[in-house]
C-alpha cells in the first residue's frame, strides 16, 4: 500500500480542535483539553498509532458508554509501598494521570512503590507516563495489557491470544533534558499502526500480521476485514492476528504483561473473550514500578546512566548506518520536529477526525 498525501496541522490549531470534539462530545474543558493533549503528544513523538487518529474511537466509547467523563480513580487497596486503582473506566488520559502521580508520590516517600491499575480507558501512549514518572527524578517499569483485547498470535500459533501489550522503561536525565525511554509493544506493530496503514499511512512489514492459514502478511484487511476508505474500522471483523515481535522472545514478553497488567491487579487477561461481548470495549490494566534512584547503590546515578548512553552511542557504526540511538532519541527528535513544522496526518485519518466533528455540530479549522 503506498504512502498517500497528508494534511500539515499547526500544533495549537490541532490542539483547539480535537479539545474543542471532546467538549462537544460532553467532557468538561479541562478534560477535552488533557485528551487532546496527549493524544497530540503521541503524535508529536512519531507514535501516530496512539495519536489523534484514535479520535473518532474515543468519541465512540463515550457514546457507547464504554468509557466514563469526568473519573476518578478509586484505591482499592494500599500500603505504603504498594496500591491497587481502579480507574472506573474513565478515560485514561485522566485516570492513568491520577494513579501515576499516585504511585510517584508513594514513591518519593518510601523509595519505591508499586502501583497495580485496573480497569482504565484505552490508556495512550505509554511512554507519557515514564515520561512523567522522570520529570519527578523516579526511575519507572511499566507493564500493561487490554481485558477481553485479543490482537496478537502466540509464537506458533495462529490464534489471538495477546493484546498488543506495551512495555516501557523511562530513566531520568539531568536538567531538564529528555529521559532514556524505552517503549514498545510486543507485537511487531502496535494495532494503531494496522490502523494508521489501513487509512493509506506506512505500509506495515510483510511478516506484521498472520493469516488463519498460517501465512504471514502485511494487508489490514487480514485484521479489520473488507476496508472502504475513511470507513470504520473494527479488530473484531478480520480472520487473522498480529504476531509477537521477536518469535518466543516477544511472544513469552507479551504473556507476563497479561500476568502481571492482567492477573496480578485483578483486572483481567485478554482471553478467553465472552461470546456473547456485542463490541470490542478496551479496559486497559498497567502494572508500573517507581524507583527513586538515590535510594539505591549508584552516587550518581543520572550522570552514570548518561555516561553510559554516551558509552552506547560512540560505538562504531555498521555499514550504512549514521548513527547509534540510545531509547528515547527518536522520539525527542520527532518532537522537536513536529513542533517546529506541525504533524502529519494522512487524507482518510484527518477526514474522519472531520466528520467526527461535523457530527457533533462542528466545523474544521481553516
Amino acid at each position: 500500500m503506498a504512502d498517500l498525501p497528508t494534511h500539515l496541522i499547526a500544533v495549537d490549531t490541532l490542539q483547539r480542535f480535537v479539545g474543542d470534539i471532546f467538549v462537544a462530545a460532553g467532557t468538561g474543558r479541562a478534560e477535552g483539553d488533557r485528551i487532546a493533549h496527549h493524544l497530540i503528544g503521541a503524535n508529536l513523538t512519531g507514535h501516530d498509532s496512539h495519536g489523534v487518529i484514535r479520535v473518532p474511537r474515543y468519541v465512540q466509547n463515550l457514546k457507547d458508554g464504554d468509557v466514563t467523563a469526568g473519573a476518578k480513580i478509586t484505591i482499592v487497596t494500599e500500603g505504603p509501598t504498594h496500591a491497587v486503582i481502579d480507574g472506573n473506566m474513565g478515560f485514561g488520559q485522566t485516570v492513568g494521570p491520577q494513579a501515576v502521580d499516585f504511585g510517584i508520590a508513594k514513591a518519593k516517600q518510601a523509595g519505591m512503590c508499586i502501583i497495580a491499575l485496573r480497569a482504565s480507558g484505552h490508556i495512550g501512549r505509554i511512554g507519557d507516563w515514564g515520561e512523567r514518572a522522570a520529570e519527578q527524578g523516579l526511575v519507572s517499569l511499566h507493564f500493561v495489557n487490554v481485558y477481553q483485547g485479543q490482537l496478537v498470535a502466540p509464537f506458533g500459533g495462529v490464534d489471538r491470544r495477546f493484546s498488543t501489550n506495551p512495555v516501557c522503561i523511562a530513566i531520568p536525565m539531568e536538567n531538564g533534558q529528555p529521559p532514556l525511554l524505552l517503549d514498545f509493544a510486543t507485537s511487531v506493530v502496535a494495532e494503531g499502526k494496522v490502523l494508521v496503514a489501513s487509512n493509506g499511512g506506512k505500509p506495515l512489514p510483510g511478516d506484521a500480521l498472520i493469516g488463519p492459514d498460517g501465512k504471514m502478511s502485511d494487508d489490514p484487511a487480514v485484521l479489520y476485514g473488507p476496508l472502504t476508505p475513511g470507513g470504520p474500522r473494527s479488530a473484531g471483523n478480520g480472520p487473522g492476528a498480529i504476531r509477537a515481535f521477536g518469535d518466543h522472545k516477544g511472544s513469552g514478553i507479551a504473556f507476563m504483561c497479561e500476568i502481571l497488567a492482567g492477573v496480578l491487579t485483578g483486572g483481567g487477561t485478554s482471553g478467553p473473550v465472552d461470546p456473547d461481548r456485542t463490541r470490542r470495549r478496551i479496559a486497559n490494566g498497567m502494572f508500573s514500578i517507581y524507583l527513586d534512584p538515590n535510594r539505591f547503590g549508584s552516587s550518581n546515578f543520572v550522570a552514570e546512566a548518561r555516561e553510559y548512553a554516551n558509552y552506547v552511542k560512540a560505538s562504531r557504526l555498521a555499514e550504512g548506518v549514521d548513527e547509534v540511538l540510545v531509547p528515547g532519541e527518536p522520539e525527542a527528535r520527532a518532537r522537536a520536529d513536529r513542533l517546529a513544522n506541525g504533524v502529519p496526518l494522512q487524507v482518510d485519518t484527518w477526514q474522519s477526525i472531520v466528520d467526527t466533528a461535523r457530527a457533533l455540530g462542528l466545523n474544521p479549522p481553516n
